[in-house]
């Protein structure tokens, strides 16, 4: 029952992500914004809807339960939310689950940006194993943490293309 609310209580969340992301997306396309990265979105959305797929499965199937040191998964899971809400808080109507990049923004650097410059893969890759490993689901923590790392690994070098092409963020970020 415990990972029924879990699971529920994440697709609410994702569902409620998703609809800023695109209210966002409507703004900042009006406002003349460059999308980039349309080929590899919808693998990255099966991606992570595979991954609760996948770890629904691998719970149920296997008979895995809550693991042993919960209080620990659970702990690193809710500092990632309170991450993933300083990153959507941080970047106000810039966030968004696409690559989408207003000409001449200002970039962003407060909030974790002062410290990462993608902060929320970071999150994600985290999520992909907390969650996992708070309900035993090994297979999947495995699996989706390298799928993971393969579309960062498109991901990342699109993203810094869109903002190196249209803001300072070259400038804004050597170093980091």
């Amino acid at each position: 029952m415990i990972f029924v609310i879990f699971i529920i209580l994440i697709a609410i969340q994702r569902m409620f992500e998703l609809y800023i992301a695109k209210q966002n997306e409507k703004q900042l396309k009006a406002a003349g914004a460059v999308e980039y990265g349309e080929s590899h979105y919808s693998w990255m959305v099966l991606m992570h809807l595979g991954f609760f797929i996948f770890l629904i499965f691998e719970v149920t199937v296997l008979d895995r339960g809550v693991a042993g040191l919960w209080p620990i998964w659970l702990t690193l899971f809710l500092i990632a939310q309170s991450g993933r809400i300083w990153v959507i808080r941080s970047l106000g109507k810039h966030w968004n689950t696409k690559i989408i990049v207003v000409p001449d923004a200002e970039v962003v650097i407060n909030g974790p940006y002062k410290y990462f410059k993608h902060p929320n893969y970071i999150i994600v890759a985290t999520e992909i194993m907390v969650i996992s490993l708070l309900f035993n689901a090994y297979y999947t923590a495995i699996i989706f943490s390298l799928l993971n790392v393969w579309m960062m690994m498109v991901r990342i070098p699109l993203e810094e293309k869109a903002l190196k092409a249209h803001t300072e963020y070259s400038t804004v970020f050597k170093g980091k």
